[in-house]
């Protein structure tokens, strides 16, 4: 007698850009800050579903959000809290950031009169600023923004860049997570995106000098300009 052989189905692996652990008033979820943001909500899922059930057991169990210094959208907000909400038990108590470093350069566009925008610019779309502009949220691969001054994502920038659209060799391009499908300031044109580095998980900026690009952590921006 003949037949098939099942192959059992291993679940996959959990890549841990989420971390639960229980403490004495409740739960914390750690969030890693150098991920794509469907990452997160993915490996959330598994663990409700498949390897956290008993840790997550219980009548209404507080919950801290702890993302580092990830700055999120009210649609990524509602996405998670939607996620959070399928654990009737679970009540989520505060979402907290480590923002320090990046309200420092928030202030400073703000200060420039940037253009404050939030959500996620997906694959298509194009937004475009004549002043600096500040995207609270990610650019995907695809997507495309640009301004006649600075570019600041407070996300991950996979996408296109362009700064300096009308001539402007001064401007810069900043983000959380700086992995372009192509970057330019003015007429300048990034490298490929395969000699991009994948370990450093620092928010960087590119800016031109002496008509090379360069990419810098952000921590450098005060020696490019030291007037702000």
């Amino acid at each position: 007698m003949t037949g098939e052989i099942v192959k059992e189905v291993q679940p996959e692996p959990v890549k841990h850009h989420v971390v639960i652990k229980g403490v004495k008033d409740g739960l914390i979820f750690q969030f890693s800050d150098h991920c794509e943001w469907q990452e997160i909500l993915d490996e959330l899922v598994y663990k409700f579903e498949n390897t956290h059930q008993k840790l997550l057991s219980g009548t209404s169990i507080p919950v801290t959000i702890k993302m580092g210094e990830r700055v999120i959208s009210d649609e990524q907000r509602e996405e998670l809290l939607k996620t959070i909400a399928t654990n009737e038990n679970l009540v989520v108590r505060a979402i907290e950031n480590n923002i320090t470093q990046l309200e420092l350069h928030i202030n400073e566009v703000m200060l420039s009169n940037a253009k404050i925008i939030r959500g996620t610019i997906r694959s298509g779309q194009v937004e475009h600023h004549k002043t600096n502009v500040l995207l609270i949220g990610d650019v995907n691969p695809g997507g495309t923004i640009s301004s006649d001054g600075d570019v600041y994502v407070l996300g991950s920038m996979r996408g296109i860049a362009h700064a300096g659209v009308s001539g402007n060799e001064m401007a810069i391009i900043a983000a959380s997570h700086l992995r372009p499908t192509q970057l330019r300031i003015a007429n300048m044109i990034s490298r490929p995106p395969d000699e991009w580095s994948v370990e450093d998980v620092h928010m960087e900026f590119a800016f031109l000098q002496e008509g090379q690009m360069n990419i810098e952590k952000i921590q450098l921006l005060k020696r490019l300009r030291p007037d702000r």
